[in-house]
């Protein structure tokens, strides 16, 4: 199986490939259109600004190819800031625009919580998904971020936590999966996690 780690500039990049190569995964990170089309499943990783992601992407000039991509089915996982990339805008900055893979909005924690939420915190499951198969729970694992996606579509919450109210820590829709935490930063239940994706194909 190739998976292809998306570099687009925002980081984190070593860390989840290595992740992904604990768990079987020949991976390869690139940012190439030939990369992504031939590649069988995607991940986004990223950390750090989501205006600054979405610039670097149109820079890039893959933003189509990662649609092609998405609409033939083929896994395609989006962690931490890839995650929230792939909804239609954020409140951070200027409002800028995301990918809109995803209807829905990014959007800042409330001032009363300590921001960035930043360490272990529970995820619950919300129906069925295919990346928390076998995983076991209650279940830890390590968020950094200031923002949370707010899907319109409630039906694609696969998961919630709670940092001051509840919100989405993972999504599935079709073939697209999203994860607000880091898997690589999360143990053992982060790798069967990985491991779960990586078994998809």
């Amino acid at each position: 199986m190739a998976v292809v780690v998306i570099d687009y500039g925002m980081g984190n990049l070593r860390s989840v490939s290595k992740a992904l190569e604990s768990v079987g995964a020949k991976v390869r990170i690139a940012c190439e259109k030939k990369a992504i089309c031939n590649a069988d499943a995607i991940v986004l990783p990223g950390v750090g600004a989501f205006s600054q992601a979405m610039d670097n992407l149109k820079k890039l000039k893959i933003i189509p190819d990662v649609y092609e991509f998405i609409e033939k089915g083929r896994p395609f996982l989006g962690i931490c800031l890839g995650f929230q990339l792939l909804f239609s805008e954020s409140e951070e900055g200027a409002a800028p625009r995301g990918l809109d893979i995803l209807e829905g909005k990014v959007k800042r924690f409330e001032n009363k919580m300590k921001v960035p939420h930043m360490g272990w915190n529970e995820i619950r499951p919300k129906g069925e998904m295919d990346l928390l198969s076998n995983l076991g729970f209650p279940c830890f694992v390590y968020f950094a971020h200031s923002y949370y996606a707010e899907p319109e579509d409630t039906e694609i919450v696969a998961a919630i936590t709670e940092y001051g109210r509840e919100f989405a820590s993972m999504i599935q829709k079709n073939n697209i999966y999203g994860m607000q935490f880091h898997p690589e930063k999360s143990g053992e239940k982060g790798l069967k996690i990985l491991r779960n994706f990586c078994n998809l194909l």
